[in-house]
């Protein structure tokens, strides 16, 4: 929670950007597992959150751009409620906290939006099917409608604001990244041949719940890194296999944090490992290496490409002009997904609103094979925080499809290949925010080197 001078201004900046009519925000409601009263934990709309404050469910804002007045319309709670949950502040007094003076009931939203049909009413895209239908009902619309009509406009306006953190934002997230470092620290410091996975997995947790977080996203945490999400924790952990880890913490703050590690289930990384592992880092030190102000994400994407199919020519796995490669999209056989995207309240910011609009402020994305997974294309700018997570895999029916169906064959060795299908994968991420025109990594330094990450390895082996 930020000053509620911090939300008044939010908001007038979003009003700035919009024309005429209602800007309607709906915040997120109370999602059941299996009976009502058994719920997921709950998670706030992040732009409700981010203009209008209040994390609690069923709550729905309101910005009149006509008569530059704001309103949250909601629930209070019931003594029913109060009963379970404890003491709980008013509405009205909650929507003071963020600099909000007029309040209602669903039942007043209901009538204020009657009262002022005659206006345009600007929403964003919504990912909650019960939102779909909510917002239909009030607006007079089939659901259907409702996913095919919200507003372009309102989307650019919230994710031209949303994109440049403020510096509070920003040591919001570094405080998330902080924690998420933890979070693979213990992981390496702990992991060790014989445990499953949902053994490590717990332990990840523990780090992430002792600091009052939750998850940014649900954890990977694997033995066959080759699977890019893989959510699977059941399998043991065997020697001369590497153990891949993406997971984040979200803080209370409703700011995220997102890192990816790989490390080997042995004390020490093979040499079939370890060279891999260098050609992995020496991507990741490029990229880094090229990040500031001006450059387009999409230039940082295809460097960092160009460096892992050089490595992987040293090897001999790939052949030819690197150029070509990189053209042709060839190391998308080793790569197939994009460098990085935008990070905030969303691990992947805003992406509800779509790519093309968040990541790449219009511009149409490529159609090509890899290149196509690119979440964020556009010109880096001073207040941007996204990651920086290069990846190297052998997925065998990836190969087999390419190999059978002759796809970049002039340029790839499958022959040499093909000692590599039972590898697995790798990635290797950082979070970044752009500042006065140059790049930093959020978060206090974190084990990267094969000697850096061997030292942490060794402390799980000499617990024995």
């Amino acid at each position: 929670m930020f000053s509620k001078e911090t939300y008044i201004e939010r908001r007038k900046k979003l009003k700035k950007e919009m024309k005429s009519g209602l800007i309607l925000i709906a915040g997120n409601s109370e999602a059941s597992m299996d009976y009502l009263d058994n719920t997921y934990e709950f998670k706030q709309d992040s732009s409700f959150r981010y203009y209008f404050g209040i994390d609690r469910a069923d709550m729905f804002g309101i910005i009149d751009l006509d008569s530059d007045k704001d309103y949250i319309f909601g629930y209070d709670y019931t003594i029913s409620d109060i009963i379970w949950m404890g003491s709980q502040d008013s509405l009205k007094n909650e929507a003071l906290n963020f600099g909000v003076e007029n309040t209602g009931s669903y039942e007043d939203l209901k009538v204020f939006l009657e009262n002022n049909r005659n206006l345009k009413v600007h929403y964003h895209p919504q990912y909650r099917g019960e939102n779909l239908i909510t917002l239909g009902g009030l607006l007079n619309k089939t659901p259907e409608e409702i996913k095919n009509e919200s507003s372009e406009e309102l989307c650019y306006a919230i994710a031209n604001q949303r994109n440049y953190k403020s510096p509070e934002e920003i040591e919001k997230i570094e405080a998330a990244v902080n924690v998420t470092r933890a979070m693979h620290l213990k992981a390496m410091q702990t992991a060790k041949a014989g445990m499953k996975e949902y053994e490590v997995t717990a332990n990840i947790q523990e780090i992430m719940l002792g600091n009052h977080c939750t998850n940014s996203f649900p954890t990977i945490c694997s033995t066959n890194g080759q699977t890019l999400h893989n959510h699977y924790h059941g399998n043991t952990l065997e020697n001369g296999r590497m153990l891949l880890i993406d997971c984040g913490a979200k803080s209370a703050s409703g700011y995220c944090g997102d890192m990816t590690t790989t490390f080997p289930v042995d004390e020490k990384f093979t040499p079939k490992q370890a060279v891999i592992y260098n050609i992995l880092i020496d991507a990741y030190d490029h990229a880094e290496s090229i990040l500031k102000a001006g450059i387009t994400y999409k230039e940082v994407h295809l460097a960092t490409c160009f460096k892992i199919a050089e490595g992987l020519k040293s090897l001999g796995l790939i052949t030819g002009d690197l150029n070509e490669v990189v053209k042709n999209g060839v190391h998308a056989l080793f790569m197939p997904h994009g460098l990085g995207h935008m990070m905030g309240m969303d691990v992947h910011d805003m992406e509800n609103f779509g790519e093309v609009i968040v990541g790449y402020n219009g511009e149409a994305k490529s159609t090509q094979f890899g290149l196509s997974s690119l979440r964020m294309g556009r010109v880096l700018e001073d207040g941007f925080v996204f990651t920086v997570e290069p990846g190297i895999y052998f997925i065998p029916e990836l190969i087999k499809k390419w190999k059978d169906e002759g796809i970049n064959s002039e340029f790839l060795n499958f022959d040499k290949i093909d000692e590599y299908l039972n590898f697995g994968g790798m990635r290797y991420e950082g979070d970044y925010v752009i500042e006065n025109g140059k790049s930093r990594r959020l978060g206090l330094k974190m084990p990267k080197t094969i000697e850096e990450v061997e030292a942490e390895r060794a402390k799980a082996y000499s617990n024995k």
